[in-house]
């Protein structure tokens, strides 16, 4: 590895003093229907390079990979591939990064989900090579930041890595998206909610930090919440669309809200009890095999509204039941009753620093209170209203 690892709080947070509020971006996002077809066009135009490599899982390679690779080529760029091989690892980064650096390439394209960008961004980082990422799922907030979470092996975190730059490009085909799975989507918004009230929570805790080491800003706050004003307003419309796998206004709109205005206020908002929760849910084997990151940050959300006692925390459960995300513990695999897997999530929730961003003391008494708490409200609101949409996903 050429790079050494980059720690954005020994730039932003030097000292004893307040930290400045910092915002952290990509420069070019571009999303709309068939914008695919023009990615060569783009990257010719914006980026200047000469051999770029394409990286995404077999799949990828087969259906975007050869639209990405005939764009290139029509505008002059000649390309090379490499596949995925399943998991965000450092083994895995290493291998494409040295295969890569004897390849010469000047730019990586990284075409697919979360832990395809994520792998993307730690191999250019190594490279020094600039990074392009095409999500073909709107599932995570990932694509846009300027970090990346790394596995073991096996599927577990293992740590996360920072980088000096977002992404320079994002590139979304809405086409791909209405394609893809509703599931996908269903989970993008409950990852997309949590900016939001995390964002929110964090601006007004003086001694709350952003994932940059800094304090949030107004603009990443004011992203969040637009955010959840686009996911309660069109979220269901757009679960619709993917359903018929057809594109639409409401679409493109939770789109870009899933994937830009998440992954902006996000990492410049702040993250707080809903993501270190969320966090700790892969610790249960049932959760860990079944179900995707975006779900277990909507159990997170709702555990984190308990302990506020927001006023928005049934309007939430609500639109979560509706669009079919995971409310209560038991859409998650784990009964209330299953004292081992609940202690393993608050204890791994515990120690995530982003849980400290709560204005509020968080002991393992209030972690598990606000848990059950939000079980129990949950379970309410599933009596009331039913779960067709949660079994529709998930049977």
């Amino acid at each position: 590895m050429n790079q050494p690892l980059f720690s954005p709080q020994g730039v932003y947070a030097q000292g004893e003093g307040t930290p400045p509020r910092v915002i952290s971006a990509p420069q070019r996002y571009i999303q709309g229907a068939g914008v695919l077809k023009s990615i060569g066009h783009y990257v010719k135009s914006l980026l200047r390079v000469s051999r770029p490599a394409i990286f995404a899982s077999r799949r990828g390679l087969q259906a975007q990979g050869l639209e990405v690779e005939a764009s290139l080529k029509a505008n002059g760029i000649n390309s090379v591939t490499t596949q995925f091989g399943g998991e965000c690892s450092l083994s895995e980064i290493d291998s494409h990064s040295e295969t890569l650096r004897e390849e010469g390439i000047d730019c990586l394209i990284a075409i697919g989900g979360g832990k395809v960008a994520d792998t993307g961004k730690c191999i250019a980082h190594r490279l020094e090579v600039p990074v392009v990422v095409v999500p073909t799922l709107a599932a995570t907030d990932a694509p846009c930041s300027a970090l990346s979470v790394v596995y073991t092996p096996q599927g577990t975190t293992d740590h996360v890595e920072f980088f000096p730059q977002n992404p320079e490009m994002i590139v979304v085909d809405t086409d791909v998206i209405a394609n893809a799975g509703e599931r996908y989507l269903v989970a993008g918004m409950g990852d997309a909610m949590a900016t939001w009230y995390e964002a929110d929570t964090c601006l007004h805790n003086p001694m709350a930090r952003n994932t940059l080491g800094a304090l949030p800003t107004l603009a990443s706050v004011a992203i969040g919440e637009i955010c959840a004003r686009t996911l309660f307003e069109f979220g269901e419309a757009a679960a619709e669309s993917v359903r018929a796998k057809q594109n639409s206004l409401a679409l493109d709109k939770v789109v870009e809200a899933n994937t830009l205005l998440s992954g902006l206020g996000f990492e410049s908002g702040g993250l707080a009890l809903a993501h270190a929760i969320a966090g700790g849910y892969p610790e249960v084997k049932v959760v860990h095999d079944n179900y995707l990151h975006g779900e277990m940050v909507a159990m997170g959300v709702m555990a984190q509204l308990a302990m506020q006692n927001s006023p928005d925390r049934e309007r939430v459960a609500r639109f979560f039941a509706r669009v079919g995300l995971p409310i209560h513990l038991n859409q998650l695999s784990i009964p209330a009753t299953n004292r081992d897997g609940i202690d393993k999530v608050i204890k791994l929730a515990l120690s995530r620093p982003i849980a400290k961003n709560m204005p509020i003391p968080v002991t393992y008494a209030s972690v598990k209170r606000a848990i059950l708490d939000g079980n129990e409200l949950g379970l309410a609101v599933t009596n009331e209203i039913g779960d067709d949409a949660y079994r529709r996903l998930h049977d």
